[in-house]
């Protein structure tokens, strides 16, 4: 059974591109759909498609490296855990490595970067960091 699965799809995220796989597949859930959404509107995977498979579905996510080959993510950290979640308001909201890295926060009009999330002037639940 597992108990996190946005650290389980961040983790699987992180050692396909280590090992420079072009793709990486995870089972499917709303939230992750979100949370690859952002990945691809901020740059930092190519693409993603929603595979419908019964019972949960998958979603196969084209990794993105740049011109010499390195993966663009440098790194992840899943902030909230299911035994410690961490709330923020807007004024708070951490800059990942002073702006250039993104924070993806879940918040009451949905899940969004940190840079969104205070131009709407709204906090939530932090849910990772990536750089």
């Amino acid at each position: 059974m597992m108990t996190d699965p946005i650290a389980d799809m961040l983790i699987r995220i992180k050692n396909a591109l280590m090992a420079r796989h072009k793709t990486v597949v995870i089972p499917a859930s709303k939230i992750k759909l979100e949370i690859a959404r952002i990945l691809k509107e901020e740059g930092y995977i190519e693409d993603f498609k929603y595979i419908n498979e019964k019972p949960q579905g998958k979603i196969e996510i084209v990794l993105k490296y740049d011109e010499n080959k390195r993966p663009v993510i440098a790194g992840v950290k899943r902030v909230s855990k299911p035994g410690r979640r961490i709330y923020m308001g807007y004024k708070d909201l951490p800059k990942v490595l002073d702006g250039l890295g993104i924070a993806i926060v879940s918040t009451s009009q949905g899940i969004m970067t940190d840079h969104e999330a205070r131009r709407r002037k709204v906090g939530g639940e932090i849910l990772c960091e990536i750089w």
